[in-house]
């Protein structure tokens, strides 16, 4: 069995050559890249056979790296991202150039979630940059509760593949996602 810190970093000697992951999230289990290497995203998109117009989200260690990569953060924001009772995407409008142009919506906005999963914190810390997170399945296929309802096709596609056993934590179930409104008001979108 691998330890925790030896995947962290092999994962991370993936992300930092425009890899790919397959990894468990404090939600489901997702697929993931560096979120500021279009190429990188680039693979996601077509590994995944999905549309561009499905943007995908972001995971990020803390506020701080939010407010790096995203944009400043109010305190409702703030609330809802650092929220305990449930994990929580939030879309919000891009304010910074250091994300990868294909991994942003149409409209400029972006999907956050700060994971609360030790691995998880660990992994986005170590990288330092957040890594994009969208769910392990073909698009428009299910979303997979743990590592054995994942794909094996998929499982191949991606150049790494983090071993079952640091699946401890992970919730099984999507997350919330809510919308900051351009008046600062927060439409839920999936409760």
């Amino acid at each position: 069995m691998s330890s925790q810190s030896s995947v962290i970093l092999e994962t991370v000697s993936v992300l930092v050559k425009s890899g790919t992951i397959l990894y468990p999230t404090d939600t489901i289990w997702g697929v993931g890249c560096d979120a500021t290497d279009a190429a990188a995203v680039e693979k996601l998109y077509a590994l995944k056979h999905r549309d561009h117009s499905k943007s995908m989200l972001i995971l990020c260690s803390d506020i701080n790296m939010v407010e790096r990569y995203v944009a400043p953060v109010g305190d409702k924001v703030r609330e809802l991202l650092l929220g305990r009772d449930r994990p929580t995407t939030v879309i919000m409008p891009l304010r910074r150039p250091l994300l990868a142009t294909n991994l942003v919506a149409a409209d400029g906005t972006i999907g956050v979630r700060i994971p609360q999963m030790d691995f998880c914190q660990l992994l986005l810390r170590t990288f330092g940059r957040p890594i994009v997170s969208t769910s392990a399945n073909l698009s428009g296929c299910p979303s997979p509760a743990s590592f054995a309802e994942i794909d094996n096709a998929l499982m191949r596609a991606v150049d790494y593949c983090v071993p079952q056993s640091m699946e401890a934590h992970s919730g099984g179930s999507s997350s919330r996602i809510v919308k900051l409104q351009p008046d600062g008001s927060i439409l839920v979108l999936r409760q």
